[in-house]
């Protein structure tokens, strides 16, 4: 038996990793740490009954738009012509930095002036696991700029007794304006804030103001304001001066901030309000506060009338302590495939026992492949799903654990495949203009459909060539489940000499190819959402596709499509020579012998996008600036173009150059988001779109340079100008780093596991889903005892259980490790809610009024 997770965590601090959010230390000195990790992911469903325009033409151009606070995170594509769009459109990310809203805004396109904010749907953090995992429909609020507030402020108040020269005595508030903490961009820029201070009563409104600080989302203002709270008539004699009942109930603070607009009008970024009365007890008050709404923000009677927007939400704050805690869990769970039956291994009892399926899918698929275990797992429950299927044409075509998660290791293990198969032509397509619409009823004045007919042929002629002439670049892993599912599917249907291919084509064809056909930007094929008029072009190539890998339709002379146009079409394929070469190639991917080149000379594709870097030497006016360009990553070499597309890079840097990654201070250039690339000249400072975007970036950087040689252990957090460096103020430009390098990452550049994240993530599913767990094992109880059903059927006939002995053990053992595991949890909580003080700056104070 596995040795029982430690019984402390008195020694651990927390401590961001590269997808961390930075959260305080929660104890002492020791190395061990806890990693808070957050990620989103859900679908942006739909959009109904928006609010029409006033004229003629009631119509909108449409997209919705995710943010965290006020930052732009995710956009989907446009949908035309609309008052209900239809997005569908799939998001994960994850989430680097704090934040109090998530945020979905619907916007009407507006290609002459700024797009036009139709409505949002504003959640508290706090309340998001109340939507986990479900489809809602959200009420579309306005958007009201003193709503839209975001960041915190530093202040601090005081009680001052001060006797004037003709010695009557009279009392001063003292308030001490420190800093301010996130506040948001501005037009995509740091904004210019500055903050009034007022003091505000029945019959008093007096009002001071900061200095404007420029180009920071973080300015340290350190200005202090008096005001005269009782004259001095109104002292008497006592023990200690004290601000009379009726003036400490009446009176309060209000600090309103502003971003300074110069010569357009300013913009209200939040407000808070603190009554004096916090001195009642006190001398002096000091706390960070959270940015408020103006009263009058967000309230509006019409809520009803601007629509309303579909989403599904699945938000996880995880807490990942030391490796050794996880080691009985992951025992268990990579016992899993060596379990008979395959349902009672723990694995699979996850998928019963969780909600959605797809919560458990993920973690157990990277986990398992991590430590190669995958493909011995989906084989058995692969065999499992043979077992109930009684017609050979409806083979995998369910969502079963078995399908999930093969679809979801095709995704992990697949990326750079279809990177190497699909780009270039998906590139081809989305730069062209060529209409392929062959549906009569919505053809365009002027199509010729017969035209339009021969582009989409040639599309398809030439995906399909490339798809069927790829068997090499697939990967291993998919190479080896493919050849379990043909054998298997022969053994279950021996008279079928068809099914051997269809087992495989309904992977690697209609869930694999088909899908990132039609959903480019999704699998990272395309940096953007195409056009409607591409999308239109992908869907009937992605179908056309989709039915040629199909053996059972290419082996009948009917095929499967439903509209008459497409089967039209199609009989252009039904050839003999498609016939063979989908064969040939099935054969191929699912045969022992095929395996990825190992003699291949083409870099791995790793990551591409826009974003701004400072010129690397100087304009004509001795200043350098920042540019936009567009970067693109491999296996070898990290480069940047003038525009997408282009052969020609203006700059490249070997990864093997690379000798570190690192987040750059806000305060070098006054510009969120920025990090920079180390090496063997000098840094290259780059400014992303978003955090999320620049997480990413970082990320994958260290990950592709990890096992450089000559890395650094210290760099500089700022940069160097006007001659030293801005964090330690070194001189020379060659001075050693003052801060320690970010702690290594995983070194697998396509494949990114953590192990003990996901294993993490596996210990909150069994602890969510106790009830259920539970109600398994009364089952499996029952079944042994009484040889068979006895209960009702609604408690326990939705569990798959072959074997209820072999079961209820192994219930057992994941009952007792998750208890072991839940005390380093709820030891860690506690710590963790005592560290951070209510007003401190990782935990502010929010309502306050």
């Amino acid at each position: 038996m596995a040795a029982a997770a430690p019984d402390a965590l008195a020694g651990f601090s927390e401590a961001p990793a590269p997808t961390a959010t930075a959260e305080p230390a929660a104890g002492g000195e020791d190395s061990r740490e806890v990693r808070v990790l957050q990620s989103l992911r859900g679908k942006i469903c739909e959009a109904k009954n928006l609010l029409p325009y006033l004229g003629p033409n009631k119509m909108r151009d449409c997209f919705c738009t995710i943010n965290l606070d006020q930052e732009e995170v995710y956009r989907t594509q446009v949908v035309e012509k609309s008052l209900s769009p239809f997005f569908s459109e799939e998001f994960y990310f994850e989430i680097p930095r704090t934040f109090q809203y998530l945020s979905f805004y619907v916007y009407d396109k507006n290609v002459l002036q700024r797009d036009l904010r139709i409505g949002k749907v504003a959640i508290k953090k706090e309340d998001l696991c109340n939507h986990s995992g479900k489809e809602t429909w959200f009420s579309l609020q306005p958007v009201d700029s003193n709503s839209e507030v975001q960041g915190k402020v530093h202040l601090e108040l005081k009680l001052n007794e001060l006797i004037t020269e003709n010695g009557t005595v009279c009392q001063q508030l003292v308030v001490h304006v420190k800093a301010c903490h996130g506040l948001p961009l501005i037009n995509g820029q740091s904004c210019d804030p500055y903050a009034t201070v007022s003091l505000v009563g029945p019959s008093r409104n007096d009002q001071k103001k900061t200095k404007v600080k420029k180009k920071t989302s973080n300015p340290q203002f350190n200005e202090i304001f008096y005001f005269e709270v009782t004259r001095s008539s109104s002292y008497t004699r006592k023990s200690q001066f004290q601000v009379e009942e009726e003036d400490i109930e009446k009176l309060e603070i209000r600090i309103d901030l502003w971003n300074n607009g110069n010569l357009v009008q300013d913009v209200f970024l939040g407000e808070i309000k603190v009554p004096v009365n916090v001195l009642r007890n006190d001398a002096s008050h000091q706390a960070w506060y959270l940015l408020q709404p103006r009263d009058n923000g967000n309230k509006s009677s019409k809520t009803d009338d601007l629509g309303s927007l579909r989403l599904n939400i699945c938000y996880t704050e995880d807490y990942v302590l030391p490796s050794e805690y996880y080691g009985p869990l992951k025992t268990l769970l990579l016992k899993s495939p060596d379990v008979q039956p395959i349902s009672a291994s723990a694995a699979y009892i996850l998928g019963e026992i969780c909600r959605d399926k797809n919560d458990a899918v993920l973690p157990l698929v990277r986990l398992l492949l991590h430590h190669d275990k995958l493909v011995p797992f989906a084989t058995a429950v692969a065999e499992l799903d043979l077992k109930e299927t009684q017609d050979a044409n409806t083979i995998f075509r369910g969502n079963s654990l078995a399908t999930r998660c093969l679809d979801e290791m095709m995704k992990i293990v697949g990326g750079h495949y279809l990177k190497v198969t699909l780009k270039p032509i998906l590139d081809e397509i989305c730069e062209s203009s060529k209409s392929c619409e062959i549906d009569p009823i919505k053809l365009k004045e002027g199509d010729n459909v017969e035209n339009n007919k021969e582009n989409l042929r040639y599309y398809v002629d030439k995906l399909f060539s490339t798809i069927v002439k790829s068997s090499m670049s697939c990967p291993t892993v998919m190479c080896d489940i493919f050849y379990s599912l043909r054998q298997m599917a022969t053994q279950r249907f021996p008279n079928d000499p068809h099914v051997q291919y269809s087992a495989v084509s309904s992977f690697v064809f209609l869930r694999f190819f088909a899908v990132a056909v039609v959903s480019p930007h999704t699998f990272h094929l395309r940096p953007h959402h195409p056009d409607p008029q591409t999308i239109r072009t992908l869907t009937l190539i992605s179908k056309t596709i989709q039915t040629l890998g199909s053996w059972g339709s290419l082996s009948k002379s009917k095929s499967s499509f439903k509209e008459t146009f497409m089967c039209e079409f199609f009989k252009m394929f039904q050839e003999e020579g498609y016939i063979t070469a989908v064969k040939k190639f099935l054969d191929e991917i699912s045969s022992t012998e095929t395996k990825e080149s190992s003699g291949t000379s083409e870099p791995v594709h790793l990551k591409e996008g826009e974003m701004y870097k400072r010129a690397q030497g100087r304009t004509r006016i001795g200043k350098k600036n920042f540019k936009k360009r567009w970067f693109c990553l491999t296996s070898r070499e990290l480069t940047y173009h003038k525009q997408p597309g282009s052969k020609d890079a203006i700059y490249t840097i070997p990864v093997k150059n690379i000798l570190a990654v690192e987040k750059l201070e806000e305060s070098s250039f006054n510009k969120k988001n920025m990090f920079q690339v180390i090496h063997t000249e000098k840094p290259l400072y780059v400014q992303a779109n978003n955090c999320v975007e620049a997480n990413e970036w970082i990320d994958v950087l260290c990950r592709v340079s990890r096992c450089n040689q000559n890395r650094l252990s210290s760099y500089h957090p700022s940069a160097y100008l006007n001659g030293s460096w801005l964090c330690c103020l070194e001189t020379s430009e060659n001075a050693l780093g003052c801060k320690p390098c970010t702690a290594g990452v995983p070194a697998d550049i396509q494949i990114d596991i953590d192990e003990d994240r996901e294993t993490e993530r596996i210990y909150s599913l069994f602890t969510l889903s106790l009830l259920k767990l539970q109600k398994m094992e009364e089952a499996c109880g029952t079944i042994a005892v009484y040889q068979g059903p006895q209960k009702e059927p609604d408690d326990y006939s939705n569990f798959v259980i072959e074997d209820s002995v072999t079961t209820f053990k192994t219930i057992q053992q994941i009952k007792s490790v998750i208890e072991k595991l839940d005390e380093p949890h709820e030891k860690y909580r506690k710590k963790r809610s005592s560290s951070a003080k209510y007003g401190s700056k990782e935990n502010p104070i929010g309502k306050i009024f």
